[in-house]
């Protein structure tokens, strides 16, 4: 087995570029542009919170660990989870909170090269310093081995993932160091930051250089990516969603994984170590992927379309009284209101108007930091899978899925 870093190569497509590869990464940008440009970034803000919600509950679901987001959610609120939920519980949470950490780092420009080693320590380290007990620790070899946080696989009995072996851990630092530089030049154009992307998500596991968390490392890493690629969308969607239910059967990202793990076959297959076809294919298939999220979410985000969809839920609710509608729908229009402004919005004297008011904040409708301060739109909990069919369950969505790619294996 070869020890030496240039086993991950080819680390990018970068030579005879498919042109279906470079239209996807067009469609990807064109797609991402759009999103949430209609809302009001307070409007946008909450929804970046539920996003982030439904990133670390697919990138559980991926691991096996299946944790229902209002259990996730109740504990947020300082609610204390049943004792059987709560190591996964507070897994989500964790993820949650590294992700909150990169996305205000990409809000404020000061967003590092998210291959950078550092980097990776990094969100390894924030991630694990804020898992519970029992999931610090794995059984390798019949022994349990504590995971460090931040620190990456001490030498010793070697893992395995799957049919594959990776790097062995003394020689991890030579191999990092490789990735990080590699990408470093292959992420330096517009694109390359996309391109890159999926070859990046696939090496760093390849390599696996944590005993335990590369999975999730990975996913957070391919999310910084994006952000760093500037078609985050404002953080309003989701890879680990595309991921965990693929575009045509959940599984697809396991065994698309191990295909790109395909050792190079002959000549006309590149000249690196793996398969410079089967990267092709990865690449066309992850690319997918994104596009499928990025249009998934323009649909379910799109500001009026979400408008009528709260405003049913409302009527539903409260069929006799359209002035909670009313106050509802300026809300989520404009992003926020000073209390003062209810009788202005809903044409009643101030007393009804306050009324309303409190009944909307009670019910979960609008929110606001204190009881004195402007309110905002919020979405309850309760009544989350009607507004946002799809987000976690399965729900007829009228979505277009994404144009196949010509002469691009995807399987």
């Amino acid at each position: 087995m070869l020890e030496t870093p240039a086993r991950i190569e080819p680390c990018g497509i970068e030579e005879q570029i498919p042109e279906a590869l470079t239209d996807r990464v067009i469609e990807i940008r064109d797609a991402a542009s759009d999103l949430g440009h209609d809302l009001h970034p307070e409007s946008a803000a909450e929804l970046r919170s539920l996003v982030r919600l439904m990133n670390a509950y697919y990138s559980n679901l991926i691991e096996g660990h299946n944790t229902r987001p209002a259990d996730i959610e109740a504990a947020m609120a300082g609610r204390d989870p049943a004792p059987e939920k709560r190591a996964l519980v507070q897994e989500a949470i964790a993820h949650i909170a590294v992700q909150e950490w990169i996305d205000a780092l990409a809000d404020t420009g000061n967003l590092p090269e998210p291959c950078d080693l550092a980097f990776l320590l990094d969100i390894h380290r924030r991630f694990y310093e804020a898992m519970p007990e029992d999931l610090r620790f794995v059984t390798h070899h019949g022994q349990r081995i504590e995971i460090v946080p931040g620190v990456m696989r001490a030498p010793g009995p070697e893992v395995e993932v799957g049919q594959h072996l990776p790097p062995s851990a003394h020689r991890l630092s030579d191999f990092m160091a490789y990735f990080s530089k590699r990408y470093l030049g292959l992420t330096r154009g517009r694109t390359g930051q996309i391109l890159s992307i999926p070859a990046a998500h696939h090496r760093f596991n390849y390599i696996h250089p944590f005993l335990d968390g590369n999975g999730r490392v990975s996913r957070l890493m391919s999310h910084a990516m994006i952000r760093k690629a500037g078609i985050g969308g404002h953080g309003l969607w989701s890879v680990s969603r595309g991921l965990a239910r693929g575009l045509r059967e959940s599984g697809e990202y396991k065994a698309e994984m191990a295909r790109a793990d395909m050792p190079r076959q002959g000549d006309r297959d590149g000249r690196g170590n793996l398969s410079m076809t089967a990267l092709h294919g990865f690449t066309g298939w992850f690319l997918t992927v994104m596009l499928d999220q990025i249009r998934f979410t323009s649909t379910m985000f799109d500001l009026t379309t979400l408008q009528m969809r709260y405003t049913a839920l409302l009527r539903d609710l409260h069929p006799e009284d359209t002035r909670i509608v009313k106050l509802v729908d300026h809300v989520l229009r404009f992003g926020e209101m000073a209390r003062g402004d209810a009788p202005i919005v809903l044409g009643l004297k101030e007393r009804a108007a306050r009324e309303v008011l409190s009944k909307a904040v009670s019910d979960g409708f609008l929110k606001s930091s204190t009881p004195k301060t402007p309110v905002r739109i919020a979405f309850p909990l309760a009544y989350r899978e009607r507004l946002f069919p799809n987000l976690f369950t399965e729900a007829p969505l009228d979505i277009p899925p994404p144009p196949p790619l010509p002469g691009i294996p995807t399987r």
